[in-house]
């Protein structure tokens, strides 16, 4: 039997993640099969390459390139300090002598007797790739990374900025429909994930950033504020890398929307426990959404059940969010599939189905116009 594709996202009290952590470049595994790490710990290690610093020694000397090595004081791959003579010519005079110091601390890299240039390099940086979740790891590829296994509570989002963060939940609002204000972050939200209502000032946002928490999730916020924060237009394409102040995850869009009561009950469940937080959301093929990990302590753990379970369709019973005007935003649960197709109003014949919201009220939408809202 075919099934339509449903786009759907995960809000659940209970399951297994696994999460890939990967150095950009071949480096050090820190740990080992079996291991159980912390969020904060760091798995694995590379170090990246310094900078490069060109050095045009023959024109600085007034020397043919084939002929600088013999005014180099410091050779190949030795290590040179930041202002230390690195090249001096030999006059007849001494008050003509010429010194060529070293702009930078670091080693030299080459030497080209064919431009007359020297390259420094700086030191390397050292990289640590933290674990960014509490759990167990169940896979070591040497000298790349590891995955990680995690029993938590999660929760998905729509859209996010800014990278990986961790902290402890802190609830700022009583109700799911409830906007979050200035007045309501405190100095001692500094460095912890401050879960809000419906909306989100620019206001709050930049009151957020002067506190300096973790990270904020709400419901949403207005398109022009994100635009004023991040300074510009953001395009289709993987956000993550943004350096706001703190990371930013939407639960359910754009404008005022009130939290879904689930996501709500779930944040809610969970404050004052410590999150793995990520904005990363890519909304074309791959996608990526933003999360709240919640690891769960042992005697939570009953009931395991792994996230990457592959579905067979929509089924009447779902939990469901309906995602285009002029009921965006509205919640229910899939009453009915009507097999045949139905004329909606652009004389297009589409697939659809049957929605009934908390209040017994239904409607008839595009099966393509909602997602399903997993673990629900």
């Amino acid at each position: 039997m075919a099934h339509s594709y449903t786009p759907g996202l995960t809000v659940t009290d209970q399951t297994v993640v696994r999460r890939v952590r990967q150095l950009p470049l071949q480096g050090t595994v820190l740990v080992k099969e079996g291991d159980l790490v912390l969020a904060t710990q760091s798995v694995a290690r590379a170090e990246l390459p310094g900078k490069v610093y060109p050095l045009n020694l023959a024109n600085q000397l007034g020397a043919a390139p084939n002929e600088i090595k013999d005014y180099l004081v410091k050779r190949e791959g030795e290590t040179v300090h930041k202002d230390e003579v690195l090249a001096e010519n030999k006059p007849f005079f001494k008050w003509l002598k010429t010194e060529i110091r070293s702009p930078v601390t670091g080693t030299v890299e080459s030497i080209s007797t064919v431009t007359g240039q020297v390259l420094l390099r700086e030191p390397p940086r050292v990289l640590d790739l933290l674990a960014y979740v509490d759990g167990l790891v169940v896979e070591v590829r040497s000298q790349q990374g590891v995955t990680i296994e995690c029993a938590c509570s999660l929760v998905q989002g729509i859209f996010g900025i800014g990278g990986e963060a961790y902290g402890q939940i802190v609830m700022a609002v009583e109700a799911p429909d409830c906007p979050l204000t200035p007045d309501r972050l405190m100095v001692e939200m500094k460095g912890k994930v401050v879960v809000g209502g419906s909306f989100l000032s620019a206001e709050t946002m930049a009151k957020a950033k002067e506190v300096g928490v973790a990270g904020l999730v709400v419901g949403g916020i207005h398109d022009q504020d994100l635009r004023a924060l991040l300074g510009y237009d953001l395009g289709v394409a993987i956000t993550g890398s943004e350096q706001v102040g703190f990371t930013l995850i939407l639960t359910e869009g754009f404008g005022a929307i009130p939290m879904a009561a689930k996501t709500f009950a779930v944040l809610s469940s969970h404050a004052g426990a410590m999150a793995s937080i990520s904005g990363a959301t890519q909304i074309r093929a791959g996608v990526i959404r933003p999360e709240i990990i919640i690891p769960l302590k042992e005697g939570q753990q009953a009931g395991r059940r792994s996230v990457q379970v592959t579905r067979e369709g929509i089924q009447p019973g779902d939990l469901v969010r309906i995602i285009r005007d002029p009921l965006f935003g509205k919640i229910g649960r899939v009453s009915a599939l009507p097999s045949e197709l139905r004329k909606i109003p652009t004389e297009s014949e589409v697939r659809v189905l049957e929605v009934r919201f908390d209040d017994g009220s239904t409607v008839v939408v595009p099966r393509a116009n909602i997602e399903v809202i997993e673990g629900a």
